[in-house]
């Protein structure tokens, strides 16, 4: 559930700006606060097992890629989102070293993890807003469904692939990455040791 906090209309500046003193997490929709509850146990270990194996790729092509969990992307006048994993250039840190974790140019990727309260801002409010910013690739890993979906943005949509239980997913980003969903589900688990 989201919860809209009645207040003033916002600017995006304002919404940087913004702080109450407490460690919660809003996004700005439409000049709005709206709180964004605690994710589960299940969504963090996904989205750290995500940061993790991107970051090792990164690492292991030398890419002048930086991976980020929980930072910020602008996608409007008055919107900014949250995103649990994404990838931006050095570049792209560097113009924003000291300023909020909030980027301001699409991201090369980002990933969302579905939880129930997720539903329709990953599926339908974040895709039309990522599609609209052109960010090149984005993952919605659906842990309620068991499945993967790949967008690539081409020519102003989207186009999507569905990848469930050992196959491979295929990101035109890292095109040598060999990741099943199966992989990333069961990082949501807590196993014996």
């Amino acid at each position: 559930m989201i919860t809209v906090i009645p207040q003033k209309n916002y600017t995006f500046e304002e919404y940087l700006a913004y702080d109450e003193g407490t460690n919660k997490r809003y996004e700005l929709v439409d000049g709005k606060l709206e709180l964004m509850n605690p994710p589960t146990f299940r969504h963090l270990l996904i989205a750290k097992f995500i940061e993790r194996i991107l970051e090792i790729e990164i690492e292991r092509l030398s890419l002048p890629w930086l991976c980020f969990k929980e930072a910020g992307i602008r996608t409007g006048w008055k919107k900014s989102r949250l995103t649990d994993v994404y990838i931006i250039t050095r570049e792209q840190v560097r113009e924003l070293l000291d300023e909020s974790a909030i980027c301001q140019t699409p991201p090369l990727l980002a990933v969302e993890v579905v939880s129930p309260d997720s539903v329709t801002r990953d599926y339908r409010y974040k895709r039309s807003e990522y599609a609209a910013l052109g960010i090149s690739e984005y993952w919605i890993i659906d842990p309620i469904t068991n499945k993967i979906s790949v967008l690539l943005w081409e020519e102003g949509l989207y186009e999507e692939t569905i990848f469930t239980e050992n196959q491979t997913i295929i990101s035109r980003i890292f095109p040598q990455l060999s990741l099943t969903v199966e992989q990333v589900l069961v990082s949501g688990n807590i196993t014996e040791v």
